[in-house]
């Protein structure tokens, strides 16, 4: 996946902004301090890059999701690739897409276009058990970003109290085609339903302006064994 730029931002600073930007695909919205840790770059200079790629569309900065009681003084902003970040990433195959998409609906019907998502999402099924097979220990979470990973997606889990574990996409290879068809993303929850064996709640999507994609996975409890009357 090659991150394009015009001819005029080709300079010295490039292939470090490049850096950024796809440190920030892969791991969805981050502050300029996660940045330089991740990168080993200064925080002056990450803050440097951040300014640049504002400055050309390709990110922007955020207020932070804050999950359960907000600590005192104010959180880091966080920066997220905007829609023009991510079309600089490989997606020159979207109008395509999109054209192949309509095509098929407007010839075949609404049946057809759930059928397809359904067909082209058969890869979690499919690696979610070889995934388990290698690597038991893993989460079902854990298991389920490896297999998005391994597909294109850049998948990560962040562990929600009480709730469970959270499915992170950091980026979506359909995005784009998803968000005038989001039969696409409605199969991606369904087959993750599916090897799970129970209900899951995809929270946020990239494909309706979200940074990062979400699916709320919920804790798998052990049952204890009573104890024995005596």
């Amino acid at each position: 996946m090659e991150f394009t730029r015009t001819a005029a931002t080709r300079d010295g600073d490039a292939p470090t902004r490049d850096r950024v930007a796809r440190a920030i695909l892969e791991n969805g919205p981050s502050t300029a301090a996660d940045l330089a840790r991740r990168l080993v770059l200064t925080p002056a200079a990450v803050r440097r890059h951040l300014d640049h790629l504002a400055a050309e569309g390709v990110v922007e900065s955020r207020e932070p999701k804050v999950y359960g009681t907000r600590g005192r003084g104010r959180p880091a902003k966080v920066f997220a690739l905007t829609e023009a970040g991510r079309d600089s990433f490989d997606q020159q195959y979207d109008d395509l897409a999109v054209q192949a998409m309509r095509f098929l609906a407007e010839t075949q019907g609404e049946d057809a276009v759930v059928e397809f998502a359904r067909r082209r999402v058969a890869f979690v099924e499919r690696d979610y058990a070889a995934v388990m097979a290698l690597d038991p220990d893993l989460s079902p979470a854990q298991a389920l970003a490896k297999v998005f990973t391994q597909n294109g997606y850049a998948a990560s889990v962040r562990e929600l109290p009480v709730v469970g574990e959270q499915l992170c996409q950091q980026h979506c290879p359909v995005s784009h085609v998803a968000h005038e068809f989001p039969q696409l993303c409605e199969a991606e929850t369904e087959a993750i339903a599916a090897v799970l064996g129970t209900h899951v709640q995809r929270l946020a999507t990239i494909a309706h302006g979200d940074g990062v994609c979400t699916t709320c996975i919920p804790q798998t409890r052990t049952p204890v064994p009573k104890k024995e009357q005596s």
